[in-house]
């Protein structure tokens, strides 16, 4: 499957796809298989749509290319429009796109992902207990856990993005 990218330029004008500097998940594949455990239990009872905006944004913010091209075709695959996804690195300037539940979502994970700004506000934690009961929102917060811990074997391994087929993992 070719990408979209590749559709507006020439393969040989595309800059060289470096390799990974280190797989954890193939090393440890029990450090791996308990991610991939943790990551199921973290979301069970979360909307599906919502675990992937989340997921999504904490990318952004961790800069995680391979786990934003993952959650991006994920949220593609689970009916998400491109329109959302576009917009949720501006979603505090982009409101109208999502619903008050969403949104409290989305404060909170930035809150979670970004620890040294200041914590976890008391009023972004406030706005989450409005629209989540309380076992959901301790799903939401170890889902935000969840994608973090991703993010930072994704980042610090290098892992290449671009590769990824929804349901692939």
């Amino acid at each position: 499957m070719t990408s979209t990218h590749e559709h507006h330029h020439a393969l040989a004008d595309l800059a060289p796809e470096h390799p990974a500097r280190i797989s954890v998940s193939q090393l440890l594949p029990d450090v791996y298989k308990a991610m991939v455990r943790l990551d199921i239990a973290a979301r069970k009872g979360l909307d599906p749509v919502l675990v992937e905006l989340v997921k999504i944004r904490a990318s952004q913010l961790n800069r995680c290319a391979f786990c934003l091209d993952m959650h991006s075709k994920d949220a593609l695959a689970a009916g998400e429009s491109v329109e959302r996804i576009v917009q949720l690195s501006a979603w505090a300037e982009s409101r109208h796109f999502y619903t008050e539940k969403e949104l409290a979502a989305l404060a909170l994970t930035e809150a979670v992902t970004v620890l040294t700004d200041g914590f976890v506000p008391d009023e972004v934690y406030a706005k989450a207990a409005e629209h989540f009961e309380e076992t959901e929102l301790a799903q939401l917060i170890a889902a935000i856990t969840v994608i973090n811990a991703w993010n930072r074997f994704g980042v610090t391994g290098r892992l290449t993005p671009g590769h990824y087929t929804p349901g692939a993992h």
